[in-house]
């Protein structure tokens, strides 16, 4: 346990629902909802101009109210009913400038169902939604069964495994909406043990490569769940037969839009060859297994490791020891992943011990890091903008695989389609290292094109036609805060800042 973990290591306690829509009592710069409402009214929104009613910022407030269950937000009522973990936390980050207090709230709620060993699950069921409403359901994970061994919870069903790891950006960025709320609420001396414990298995359980890089063990845990980039390791795994489950994502989606049934056997194969083994990491793996270094994964955990350290450091204690692990990973991130051929960054098959030569829109998010070389971070930019991505030539968002590629599908979900979440990165990413105009032109996009598809899930890359639900969460969220952010402005906080290199120091940094 480091420093920062024994100064603020409290429980984090139970948490006090909040009404059905906003919480009644904002403070900061933002007022109080209308009793009954659910959606602030024109004095209640901060910073945006257009506040009538049928603007774009109320348009997206009215979305994250309608998904809101009273602690949390779902992605979408009908596809996906319950908590997910990397939505919730974009989602936070766009609740800030409604509601601090929902937007703690959205973050701690989720953290209450992390298991003993440290994972935050990438799903927290709702108990009252019906077990055919999504599949794979808790009958499916059997979570506080399979994984006692592990410490999974048992007053809340969640699934076994993770997904990226934005939380402590998430966290930083809520706090710094309303500081005096933060601090009065103890807010991040309750989220940072957790937190801590978060990147602690991530680093520590699963460096299964063993050069210091986090490992996924499922598709899913990328949150880019059929991306072409997964076909090769996909291969190797034989799928469970089609009987053996029913699939509720197509009573709500286009199949075309949506992955293949191969590809959810597989998917389906690997979960419960997962659950079957008890949840447990570090396990010598066969060569049928899946796991991949991924670029966008590992540099999410270094930007939030850059958070976690601001958290530390507003909690009294230095941060240093995390942002010097912070830059370590970064260069592990380039030494193992970057491809100077390719200009991107590229995931790694650490069964075979070689790299994917697929280019996905993974390889572009660590365009997020502040100590990314410069001359990789040109290079980077070069890549969105060719003829592979097309951003500000054939695309206005960067689509999420290669325009180029053999497995392109403008409509099939992670393999061609442009997502708000990838998007949002990447404009903070061009922000940072100082292409203002791309950036300027990519928030313009992102707006533009979230709300004339009724805040999408995803958009096909040309046409900006609408794919998978309408009026998904992190697609409001993320459109909210684009709205707060002035254009022309320089980097937001993202937790990091300008990172200034520190020398590493011995002991005190297994946090």
């Amino acid at each position: 346990m480091d420093r920062t973990t024994r100064v603020t290591a409290r429980p984090i306690g139970r948490l006090t629902p909040v009404g059905p829509s906003f919480p009644p009592v904002l403070t900061g710069t933002v007022g109080a909802c209308a009793p009954g409402d659910g959606v602030p009214g024109p004095a209640d929104i901060a910073y945006d101009p257009a506040t009538a009613a049928g603007s774009l910022h109320t348009r997206a407030a009215r979305v994250l109210a309608d998904n809101w269950t009273g602690t949390s937000t779902v992605p979408s009522r009908g596809l996906y009913p319950h908590q997910w973990s990397w939505d919730s936390a974009f989602v936070a980050i766009g609740l800030r400038h409604l509601s601090p207090l929902r937007a703690q709230t959205e973050l701690e709620t989720l953290l209450e169902a992390q298991w003993a060993d440290g994972r935050l699950p990438h799903i927290v069921f709702n108990p009252s939604v019906p077990l055919d409403a999504y599949f794979p359901s808790p009958d499916f994970w059997r979570s506080s069964a399979a994984g006692r061994a592990a410490g999974a919870p048992r007053t809340v069903q969640t699934s076994g495994i993770v997904q990226p790891p934005v939380h402590a950006l998430a966290a930083w960025l809520v706090h710094r909406a309303d500081p005096g709320l933060s601090r009065a609420r103890g807010f991040l001396a309750r989220v940072y043990p957790r937190l801590a414990a978060w990147h602690r298995y991530l680093l520590h359980r699963r460096d299964l490569g063993g050069g210091g890089l986090v490992s996924i063990v499922h598709p899913w845990e990328q949150g880019m769940d059929n991306s072409p980039c997964w076909d090769l390791p996909l291969s190797r795994v034989v799928p469970a037969p089609a009987r053996s489950f029913r699939r509720a994502d197509l009573a709500h989606g286009a199949p075309e839009d949506r992955p293949t049934d191969l590809d959810y056997g597989r998917y389906v194969r690997l979960a419960a060859e997962y659950r079957d083994r008890g949840y447990r990491d570090g396990h010598a793996m066969g060569p049928n297994a899946f796991a991949v270094e991924d670029p966008a994964f590992n540099a999410l955990l270094i930007v939030s490791e850059h958070a976690l350290a601001r958290i530390a450091r507003e909690l009294g204690a230095t941060g240093t020891a995390r942002h010097a692990r912070a830059q370590r990973l970064a260069a592990v991130l380039v030494d193992r992943l970057w491809d100077p051929a390719r200009s991107l960054f590229l995931c790694r098959d650490v069964v075979s011990g070689r790299p994917i030569p697929e280019r996905g829109v993974s390889g572009l998010v660590p365009l997020l890091l502040p100590t990314l070389p410069r001359e990789i971070a040109a290079a980077l930019v070069r890549t969105a903008c060719g003829p592979h991505f097309g951003l500000g030539r054939t695309t206005r968002l960067v689509p999420s695989y290669d325009l180029l590629g053999e497995a392109f599908d403008p409509h099939r979900y992670w393999r061609g389609p442009a997502w708000f979440n990838t998007n949002w990165l990447l404009e903070r990413g061009l922000r940072l290292h100082g292409e203002r105009d791309r950036a300027d032109a990519l928030r313009e996009a992102v707006l533009d094109i979230a709300g004339a598809s009724d805040f999408a899930e995803y958009v096909d890359p040309f046409t900006g036609a609408a794919c998978g639900a309408t009026r998904f969460g992190w697609t409001a969220a993320l459109t909210l805060d684009l709205l707060h952010e002035r254009p022309g402005a320089g980097a937001p906080g993202c937790g990091a800042g300008a990172v200034k290199p520190v020398k590493p120091v011995k002991g005190g940094d297994r946090g």
